[in-house]
């Protein structure tokens, strides 16, 4: 896999501007995002990017409006998929009271003067059940979004940590 390093989305605080800085297709995923949200006001986001195993960019944008997570997934098509340059967009959208679980684990080093983060990993166990594909039965549907210092560097953990906590603050709360 293909080393990318890609531009800072963490210092921007509206959506449009931190999709435009970082993603490679900001158009289509505001464009998707925009219609679902219809006006609905985002109170938090986090956005991921990396190149996959055929180099091709795979990207993530995941909103919470109050009361939805919208997830808009755009990837490039593996070759022999599609014509050249294609690419895959989807949104899915989960209602907050649809999520069960919300977990946050941080990894630590330990320096001279305390700790620092060195990576954060956020699920989220939603009460939608999968087909378990490793044996019978069934398994929690889930979402994982995770960021480290070398895949979004401090300032996107501290982001995804805020997500993580605006998430946790929602759950299991009433919906207004």
């Amino acid at each position: 896999m293909t080393e990318a390093v890609f531009p800072d989305w963490a210092p921007f605080k509206e959506l449009d501007a931190a999709a435009r800085a970082y993603l490679r297709d900001p158009e289509v995923a505001l464009d998707c995002l925009n219609s679902a949200l219809a006006g609905a006001q985002i109170l938090g986001f986090t956005l991921e990017r990396f190149v996959n195993e055929y180099n091709g960019v795979w990207q993530e944008v995941v909103v919470c409006d109050g009361s939805r997570l919208l997830l808009w997934h755009g990837e490039d098509t593996a070759p022999g998929e599609g014509p050249a340059g294609s690419m895959i967009s989807s949104l899915r959208v989960v209602p907050l009271s649809a999520v069960t679980e919300i977990g946050c684990r941080r990894r630590l080093i330990r320096t001279a003067t305390g700790h620092r983060v060195d990576a954060v990993d956020v699920y989220l166990l939603l009460s939608s059940v999968e087909e378990a594909t490793d044996g019978p039965g069934v398994r929690h549907d889930a979402l994982r979004f995770g960021k480290t210092l070398t895949d979004g560097g401090v300032a996107q953990i501290g982001r995804l940590e805020e997500f993580a906590e605006l998430l946790a603050g929602l759950i299991g709360r009433p919906l207004l």
